[in-house]
């Protein structure tokens, strides 16, 4: 079986065509995969630092993924499933096997490759909006990291709820531009501006009500700053460094709200009901994202592309 090998922590991935075949055990299904995106959890799962654990040496990375059941006590043969691997079997491969009671059947006239990308980046993007971060439609959201999967995906969900103002923040590249296509009120280019807070707050036209924050450091000190009182932030990750000092008096003196999210946090029921609206939007073409595409063989190119920060696109194996 072809599939891509971690032999050693903190070193890319093999493409091997001699790879054991996955074993299903009782409640388990056996499935073809016909996508699997590339996520930052899987380069951190590899490093052998990650809070998940290391998986036994090798192993098949992958953490998520969209496919056919082979085989199933459950699951009927030939159904499309959304799923999400066991750490030391993963999706980058040919075939792989899940656990049958986490596996999200769905259909879709979406291309496999772009309804995979409404899994684990997709819903870190609604689930922190919508779900943890309460959006409503009379918001002025703020979106750090804007240039990214998550963030461009955020900017479609905040404009599709009807915020009053939606602002796209993060370094300046051709991916932050794109956002005002994606719906962005404004953008700000935080690595090109004297002020950051009042950038932010002219781009706002007044303050922020939500602010969703893949970055922490500087950039959210400066979100914070540029808050509505009663603002609330949704902190999803450390991009631009792992601590921010913050004074006292922003927090308690807007009476803001630090609230922390991850996808493995986050109620299963309400996860495959954002998958499943995410798919319908996606299908009318109020969501729009463009995976692209790597074959196995090529996927340590695709792997170096997303440790590297090379790539602005949704990176998808299609074994």
């Amino acid at each position: 079986m072809r599939a891509l090998h971690i032999t050693r922590y903190g070193e890319p991935p093999a493409f091997v065509d001699d790879a054991p075949e996955p074993q299903p055990q009782a409640g388990d299904a056996l499935v073809q995969v016909t996508a699997a995106p590339l996520n930052p959890v899987d380069v951190a799962v590899a490093s052998g630092g990650h809070f998940l654990g290391p998986p036994p040496l090798p192993y098949v990375p992958g953490m998520e993924g969209v496919g056919r059941v082979l085989r199933g006590e459950r699951l009927a043969e030939g159904q499309l499933v959304r799923f999400e691997t066991r750490i030391q079997q993963g999706s980058f491969a040919e075939r792989t096997v899940v656990a049958e009671e986490t596996a999200w059947p769905f259909e879709t006239t979406l291309d496999d490759a772009v309804a995979a990308c409404f899994g684990i980046a997709g819903l870190a993007a609604w689930m922190a909006l919508v779900w943890r971060g309460r959006l409503a439609s009379d918001d002025a959201v703020l979106i750090l990291g804007a240039s990214g999967v998550v963030g461009s995906l955020a900017v479609q969900i905040a404009r599709l709820h009807g915020a009053r103002r939606v602002v796209a923040a993060g370094r300046a590249s051709a991916g932050l531009e794109r956002t005002s296509e994606l719906g962005a009120d404004a953008i700000v280019a935080l690595d090109r501006v004297d002020d950051p807070e009042q950038a932010l707050r002219e781009a706002l036209e007044g303050g922020a009500d939500l602010v969703l924050d893949p970055l922490w450091g500087e950039p959210a000190v400066h979100a914070l700053a540029a808050a509505n009182r009663y603002g609330r932030l949704v902190q999803m990750g450390q991009s631009a460094g792992a601590t921010a000092t913050l004074a006292s008096a922003t927090v308690r003196g807007k009476a803001l709200e630090l609230l922390g999210y991850n996808n493995f946090a986050a109620p299963e029921a309400v996860k495959r009901e954002a998958f499943a609206t995410m798919l319908r939007h996606a299908e009318q073409s109020e969501l729009a994202i463009a995976p692209e595409r790597f074959a196995l063989a090529d996927g340590p190119n695709a792997w170096a592309q997303l440790a590297g920060g090379e790539s602005g696109a949704k990176l998808v194996l299609v074994p």
